[in-house]
């Protein structure tokens, strides 16, 4: 138990600072701005969900996955770093709240999850970068967290309380912009949609660089 404690410590360790449930939430926050509370909630559940299942997804069977396919960890990144510049962009170029209409919509249920998995969970919540931590932890799993079972103990832990994490930072999104107030919320998604489009471009860079770096300079 010891060493699935430890572990289990890697793994949040690890993937907390990556996945950042408290920096996404003003992000998750204006994406859902026309959902109730109650909306917002249970979207906060499911994608909570999405996230402990990609992520305990990739640490157990993401290094096969990505084989069967032929598709390098590099080339996620470039994939995933595109789409987040594009998502950051989109949400920079977006009028105000005060220029929208602020009612909250009682959006049926699969109005809801449409946008849960893609694109709040992938790769809003778990992109790139958590997808090739979580990978790189299940493929050195062998070597370095010790038997079989103590390792995937370890990973469906660790991945509970970083959904758990998201789940909670999430759902008192509406708490966050309530204490700020409209002016200090906007100029929080301002910056987080700049940051997101910096992300985006430092993960393009960083499946560039390998990809390119691979590649031996011709004499």
């Amino acid at each position: 138990m010891l060493e699935a404690a430890k572990t289990t410590l890697l793994i949040v360790s690890a993937l907390f600072p990556i996945v950042n449930p408290l920096g996404g939430s003003p992000v998750f926050l204006t994406l859902t701005r026309d959902y109730s509370s109650k909306a917002r909630w249970l979207l906060a559940r499911r994608i909570a969900l999405n996230s402990f299942c990609l992520l305990i997804g990739s640490f157990l069977v993401g290094t096969h996955i990505l084989a069967f396919f032929g598709i390098s960890l590099p080339v996620v990144q470039v994939g995933g770093g595109l789409i987040v510049i594009s998502t950051g962009w989109a949400m920079l170029k977006e009028k105000d709240e005060d220029d929208r209409s602020t009612a909250s919509k009682d959006v049926e249920a699969q109005g809801i999850f449409r946008q849960a998995f893609y694109p709040l969970t992938l790769p809003l919540t778990v992109g790139p970068g958590s997808i090739s931590v979580a990978i790189t932890l299940g493929a050195n799993a062998p070597r370095h967290f010790g038997p079989t079972f103590v390792s995937i103990l370890a990973a469906v832990i660790g991945s509970l309380l970083i959904a758990l994490s998201i789940f909670l930072c999430y759902g008192f999104a509406e708490r966050l912009a309530q204490l700020l107030g409209a002016t200090g919320m906007s100029v929080i998604m301002r910056l987080s949609s700049f940051l997101l489009v910096c992300i985006g471009v430092q993960i393009l860079w960083n499946g560039v660089s390998t990809l390119l770096g691979s590649h031996p300079v011709a004499p």
